[in-house]
């Protein structure tokens, strides 16, 4: 067995399987989230991917990608119900964002979610060089860290939480809260994407396990746990570099003839959740289209609603509310050829999203609550000429870093229609200041800034981020 140095634990390894047209099964790197953020990162180093492949009951030998091995976990179907759809996205991720859907408790549930975290530990145990540095990212792998230490006390641990991290009083309603706390503190360095996420931490740390603690640091079991906040980013030049290729140019152009080259597009891309205000949004443009303050043949909405765990109760019947949401909308106010809101429930490739990211005058990310949210740091890296206007919730970890975008708080619906006339009728002067101020920040702060910082306070020397060069 090859072993690593670096060794990234993931919930889904980064590749999509599909049928190719003779049957056979593709392997290629899938859009989105945390894949996209990290294959920047690991073509330049050497590393080990360990996660789950996306199939049920089957762990196929996969080949690697560059310098990048993949190393495959197999989940059964009772797993995949117990462990992803069930605790992970039944009670842990609705409880992080604030309760935004009431979270489900089973103990059934947190049962297959240990044993699975369990088999993600070990199998990073067996693939770590000795003194190597494991990277575990996100809520799906909560426990790993802990139990990792327990099988390999010699490695360098880390753990990275994508999602906010919920005050105490919320945190405290979970049955097995001691148990995800202490499993995620088994790492060396806890990292977040806001300051206050590791203040929460610290809190329960103290509250739960009688840890002591300051700003950044965790003291338990005669042990130090670092934690600090590393706002994630993405691959700015990778952006660029698609927004400005003709074929994508000439896509972005094709799709504001087909819109009917409206005076103004509004646009938003969101994996279809319901934390991410799709209905909130909906309901706001709806008021301004009836007071008369939108015109359908200005102004056009695209909304593109990824699909996303779609075995799950609670998001098809988000899908079913939205579906019947646009369609009220569309009947209402549209006219024929011409609707109000053009509603699109499909994945989109990369390309396609920074055409779409070319077309939109205004860009409208307002989530409830969020992590950070990388659609939004998208289309800034998309905007090289810097127009354009991004509407970005308070509430998303984007905000932080944004404080030029037009912030708005999505649970009000008179403010976010205001939001949204302000940005519409802004002066373009006031516009690219806006845009040039949030570019320039990006360009400072992007993927390889992300991974370097992190890297860096994991190990203290730098040697784990000496390959990040842009």
């Amino acid at each position: 067995m090859r072993q690593s140095s670096l060794v990234v634990v993931a919930n889904r390894l980064p590749l999509d399987d599909s049928s190719a047209p003779d049957g056979a099964c593709e392997w290629r790197r899938s859009p989105g989230g945390l894949a996209s953020a990290l294959h920047a990162i690991l073509q330049q180093t050497p590393a080990t991917w360990v996660g789950w492949n996306g199939g049920v009951d089957s762990a196929p030998v996969l080949p690697d990608i560059g310098t990048l091995r993949i190393r495959p976990v197999a989940l059964s179907e009772q797993e995949l119900r117990g462990y992803y759809e069930g605790f992970a996205n039944s009670t842990l991720w609705p409880l992080y964002h604030d309760a935004v859907e009431q979270p489900v408790f089973d103990r059934g549930w947190w049962e297959t979610y240990r044993d699975v975290n369990r088999r993600f530990a070990e199998t990073a145990a067996e693939v770590a060089e000795p003194g190597a540095a494991v990277w575990v990212q996100d809520y799906h792998l909560q426990l790993v860290p802990q139990l990792l230490r327990e099988l390999r006390p010699d490695v360098l641990i880390g753990f990275f939480l994508h999602v906010p991290f919920p005050p105490p009083e919320l945190f405290m309603q979970l049955p097995r809260r001691t148990e995800l706390l202490r499993g995620m503190l088994g790492a060396d360095l806890v990292g977040f994407q806001r300051p206050q996420a590791a203040h929460n931490v610290a809190q329960l740390a103290t509250k739960l396990l009688g840890a002591q603690v300051t700003d950044d640091q965790i003291t338990l079991d005669d042990r130090e746990v670092r934690t600090g906040a590393f706002p994630v980013s993405i691959d700015v030049s990778e952006m660029e570099a698609l927004a400005a290729r003709p074929d994508v140019v000439e896509h972005a152009e094709q799709l504001r003839a087909d819109l009917g080259q409206p005076r103004r597009v509004l646009l938003s891309v969101d994996r279809l959740d319901y934390t991410k205000g799709i209905e909130h949004r909906l309901t706001a443009y709806s008021e301004l289209l009836r007071d008369g303050r939108v015109k359908v043949h200005e102004t056009v909405m695209v909304q593109v609603a990824v699909p996303s765990r779609e075995r799950v109760d609670s998001y098809r019947v988000l899908r079913d509310r939205i579906e019947g949401e646009v369609g009220r909308i569309n009947g209402e106010y549209g006219r024929v050829g011409e609707p109000a809101i053009h509603y699109l429930n499909q994945p989109f490739d990369r390309a396609d999203l920074a055409a779409l990211y070319q077309t939109a005058d205004l860009m409208v990310v307002t989530p409830l609550r969020d992590g950070m949210n990388l659609v939004a740091k998208e289309y800034v890296a998309a905007r090289a000429a810097g127009t354009g206007a991004l509407v970005l919730s308070e509430f998303a970890g984007a905000a932080a870093e944004f404080e030029d975008a037009f912030l708005v708080n999505p649970h009000d619906v008179d403010g976010l229609k205001a939001t949204l006339l302000h940005a519409m009728d802004a002066d373009p002067a006031d516009l690219k200041r806006r845009m040039r101020a949030m570019r320039e920040h990006l360009n400072r702060f992007d993927i390889l800034a992300w991974a370097r910082a992190y890297l860096t306070a994991l190990d203290h020397t730098g040697r784990l981020a000496e390959g990040l060069r842009h």
